[in-house]
């Protein structure tokens, strides 16, 4: 629908287009290692695609199938990547909804870009260096991988890039556009506590927090989250 896009690094990034009538785009981003085709993220497009809301699913470069190498992946790299996508769809306000470190890049991109109307964090990784270091500080970069995933090899590039951002609380102060998060009571990745954090400082942030929900919406939680998210985003962006 969009043809080839493509990051200021010339990588070609994989996105698919569920197509509805609306003529606003909701975009969707993954957290680290994953992928634009992750079970719950596939769910969450085609439910907002029947609700009426054009959905496209990216993965960021390094990662699925898009073109650049993960040990590249950063926060700042995918933040570029999303103004990338933002450039090809043109005119067309977006609905920017990141999961895990996606929604650290979507708070940092709002925050620095009119062009998205509307934020919706799905487990939103706020404090980045402490994420950082309370799962990775056992590997060594350039020899270990993430969770012991050979595909997700562990780079300073990486590391140095959490730290440098340290937190998006600060940039969080700055979102003036209708913020959904949803965060599960379960995760064991990224703290409850950090949607907390954030949303006691975003002034337009309002947090659903979901009883007994993992980091990824496991289960029964995934249909938990879609009933959540979409008829916000019906509301908000759809209507």
């Amino acid at each position: 629908m969009f043809g080839d896009i493509r990051n200021t690094q010339g990588e070609r990034l994989d996105y698919t287009v569920h197509q509805s009538q609306s003529k606003a785009l909701v975009i969707l981003g993954h957290g680290v290692t994953g992928n634009k085709d992750r079970p719950f993220v596939v769910a969450l497009a085609e439910a907002l695609a029947e609700a009426g809301a054009t959905t496209l699913r990216l993965s960021f470069s390094g990662n699925g199938d898009s073109e650049g190498r993960f040990q590249d992946s950063t926060i700042s790299k995918e933040i570029a990547d999303l103004g990338s996508v933002l450039d090809a769809v043109g005119q067309r306000p977006a609905c920017f909804i990141g999961h895990s470190m996606g929604g650290a890049v979507g708070v940092l991109r709002a925050a620095m870009d009119a062009r998205i109307h509307w934020l919706v964090s799905l487990a939103g990784m706020v404090h980045t260096q402490a994420f950082a270091e309370r799962e990775f500080a056992d590997v060594t970069p350039a020899v270990g991988c993430m969770w012991e995933e050979p595909s997700c090899p562990l780079s300073s590039t990486y590391m140095d890039d959490m730290a440098a951002i340290h937190s998006v609380l600060d940039k969080g102060t700055q979102v003036r556009v209708p913020w959904l998060l949803v965060h599960g009571s379960e995760d064991d990745v990224v703290p409850l506590q950090d949607s907390r954090d954030i949303v006691a400082r975003g002034p337009q942030a309002h947090l659903q927090e979901l009883a007994g929900a993992n980091h990824v919406f496991s289960g029964a939680a995934t249909a938990a989250m879609i009933d959540v998210v979409v008829p916000w985003v019906r509301r908000q962006v759809v209507a």
